[in-house]
């Protein structure tokens, strides 16, 4: 695993970065939650999803947004955010031109930003989202869904509200030749604390056979 410097819309963007052992195997660009609540590239979901897509054969990406750790520049309330994410989406695909496939994954405020990502880069395959925010943020801009994901849930968040996320599941999912599963993980709290072993598995169940 590297640590590298990206160039960012506002400066340097600082990312790990770890090699699958393929250049023209599949890539994933892993985001995490929100800046201004303690969220960065090491918060331990967003270094479950790192790992299991590593453990895939995954070439992975994951990187703190501006002003977060090494990164330059100031919260930007998302829109900075989505930049960055292209910034580092664009980076890895520069390492990696003809991938097998490409996959955005992110958790939380991550996910809400992994979303609007895949609606512009026609590349991204399929995606993973934890815990999206649906109570919090408008996710109406995925209309419709371009690609196939999962979406990961725990039933014990008080942050992000169950209900919520299985209506945008479902809205998602009546897209025609669109499949978007929903996972629940039983007794989850927001931070799948005690949990993140689950949630590494229910991410390999799905990028490797779908279900």
């Amino acid at each position: 695993m590297s640590e590298v410097m990206i160039s960012g819309p506002e400066g340097r963007l600082q990312g790990m970065y770890r090699f699958g052992g393929n250049r023209q195997g599949p890539i994933a660009l892993i985001l995490h939650p929100h800046p201004q609540h303690g969220g960065t590239m090491n918060n331990k979901a967003t270094y479950t999803l790192f790992r299991a897509f590593n453990e895939m054969g995954f070439t992975v990406l994951r990187f703190n947004f501006r002003g977060v750790g090494k990164s330059e520049g100031q919260f930007s309330q998302g829109e900075g955010e989505l930049s960055d994410a292209a910034s580092c989406l664009n980076w890895l695909q520069a390492q990696h031109p003809d991938p097998s496939a490409c996959w955005v994954a992110g958790f939380s405020f991550g996910a809400w930003i992994a979303m609007q990502l895949l609606m512009r880069r026609p590349e991204i395959t399929s995606f993973v989202s934890v815990s999206p925010p649906a109570n919090l943020y408008d996710f109406s801009f995925l209309a419709p869904c371009p690609v196939p994901g999962v979406v990961i849930q725990g039933t014990e968040d008080t942050i992000v509200t169950k209900d919520s996320v299985v209506r945008l599941t479902n809205r998602l999912s009546l897209q025609k030749g669109i499949a978007v599963t929903l996972k629940m993980v039983q007794n989850a709290d927001h931070f799948f604390k005690d949990q993140l072993d689950v949630l590494s598995d229910y991410t390999k169940q799905y990028v490797l056979h779908g279900r």
